[in-house]
């Protein structure tokens, strides 16, 4: 699995609830997209967000699609893109 983390920077104006549904929607319909996690620093001013990807070739297909929801989600949220990064996930683990 591999992992796509981009980092925002957050402001006053920063709308701070949930990402829409299109957005949610149209990352998840990405071919070979597993999932998708939006965080909210609690006492920063940083976001994440975390696209999950069942193979490299898959995350590398998707860079413009997901550069394009990326700036479009950024700019209805009024955030800044700080950074974009690619990892290969090593382990994973979730407790139910």
């Amino acid at each position: 699995m591999f992992a796509r983390i981009s980092t925002y920077k957050t402001g006053p104006d920063t709308r701070r609830d949930n990402p829409s549904d299109d957005v949610v929607n149209s990352v998840l319909e990405l071919p070979g997209c597993k999932g998708v996690y939006y965080l909210n620093g609690k006492e920063t001013d940083n976001a994440l967000s975390i696209t999950l990807w069942d193979t490299e070739e898959a995350m590398v297909a998707s860079r413009q699609a997901a550069s394009r929801i990326r700036e479009e989600s950024s700019q209805a949220d009024r955030t800044r893109i700080v950074s974009v990064e690619e990892f290969e996930v090593m382990a994973s683990s979730l407790k139910d």
